[in-house]
């Protein structure tokens, strides 16, 4: 929906559509011909024209959210200790255009015309690295694939890094760049993505009855994680603690979710338990609602089985509707957003949300932004392979 923090938020809260026909690549002859596609975009605004060529687009991506975090949190690396700076960045399929990009070029042109730099291109973990090369941390340097929990795990997991005394600052979230003709092949043999393709802006549409799978999205999302004392110390602006975190799996499908949301809901409860809160003290969750049947179904049914009443009358939205999936970056973008809600007193919409669908039960806020303040979020992330990650974040109070 744009590059950086305002340019989002502003659309997301007009409850805009990133939504359209692909132009990444020749889309005619897939079944699903729409995706939201990043807009706009300069990698060579975010770093040099050499490093550019020698990385893959979830690379570009991810370098470009760590230096805009780095900016708004006024964090100077060479200022603190950087070996007490991390990184951890979560992808789900990692440098799959160049991986298909040099798979042609084997073939037609043969084994000598592949760079040298193809395999560094490809590899998840080469984000992580790539941002600690640019930026000059030298702790913890990490990447995680968890399908579309990745971004999420990331940050859960730098938090139990910072809690384990093991780094004081970790740069993490997620990046995603998979708008290929192979990924879009994939899924589109699983049917699991919309076939709106008269209306792409109305494709996604979480919760909703219509609902005909979710839109593949790109891009990257990225926050600053510290200590307290180290915040404190530096005079940090603190936008919202990180005060619960809750991973598990379904151990039932390779891409179904357990009957009944069992998986998620446990998931959600042991988040619940690690900060130490109530379920009616969640003030609004983040889904993350993708427009499938089942995904959707599941959540809402998990949701209710762990907020009991409180579930009926709660603001559950989801932003997909807006961004499309990102799959691994999924979790990265929407704790930004989870953020923003708290910060700025306005939870944003599930767009397109036309006929309310009997089976789910949720005030999904439709449509139209609410001014609401909020003190506590849940952001949810749930991937394939049954793997699950759930985030809670609270108001800052001084």
């Amino acid at each position: 929906m744009g590059i950086g923090v305002e340019e989002n938020w502003d659309h997301l809260c007009k409850g805009s559509s990133g939504v359209g026909p692909i132009t990444l690549f020749d889309a005619d002859g897939f079944r699903t011909k729409i995706a939201a596609e990043v807009k706009g975009f300069n990698p060579e605004d975010f770093m040099d024209k050499k490093s550019v060529r020698r990385v893959d687009r979830f690379i570009h991506f991810a370098i470009a959210a760590a230096r805009m975090a780095l900016d708004h949190s006024d964090l100077e690396i060479g200022k603190t200790n950087p070996e007490r700076v991390g990184t951890y960045i979560g992808t789900g399929l990692g440098g799959l255009q160049s991986l298909e990009y040099f798979h042609t070029v084997l073939q037609e042109k043969g084994p000598q015309k592949i760079s040298p730099f193809f395999i560094p291109m490809l590899i998840g973990n080469m984000a992580p690295g790539q941002i600690s090369i640019m930026f000059g941390t030298k702790g913890p340097n990490l990447s995680v694939s968890t399908a579309c929990a990745a971004g999420s795990h990331a940050i859960g997991e730098s938090y139990k890094l910072i809690q384990a005394g093991l780094a004081d600052v970790m740069i993490c979230g997620g990046s995603e760049a998979v708008i290929t003709p192979l990924a879009l092949g994939g899924f589109c043999a699983m049917r699991a993505i919309s076939e709106r393709n008269d209306e792409p802006e109305k494709a996604s549409r979480p919760f909703e009855k219509n609902r005909d799978g979710f839109v593949m999205g790109e891009g990257s999302g990225t926050v600053i994680l510290e200590s307290l004392e180290h915040a404190q110390n530096r005079g940090a602006r603190i936008r919202a603690e990180l005060i619960g975190y809750g991973l598990g799996s379904d151990a039932y499908h390779m891409t179904a979710p357990a009957p009944q949301g069992e998986g998620a809901g446990r998931c959600m409860k042991l988040a619940l338990e690690s900060a130490d809160l109530a379920p009616e003290m969640v003030d609004y969750v983040n889904a993350h609602g993708t427009s499938t049947d089942l995904n959707d179904l599941s959540e809402s049914q998990a949701i209710h089985s762990v907020f009991g009443s409180h579930a009926k009358t709660m603001p559950v939205s989801s932003t997909k509707s807006m961004t499309g999936h990102l799959l691994g970056a999924a979790g990265g973008v929407e704790a930004i957003f989870s953020v923003l809600t708290l910060e700025r007193e306005v939870i944003p919409p599930t767009i397109n949300y036309e006929e309310p669908d009997p089976e789910i039960a949720l005030d999904v806020v439709p449509n139209k932004a609410r001014n609401a303040r909020v003190n506590v979020i849940m952001s949810n992330s749930f991937g394939f392979g049954g793997t699950n990650a759930c985030l809670i974040f609270k108001r800052w109070d001084d």
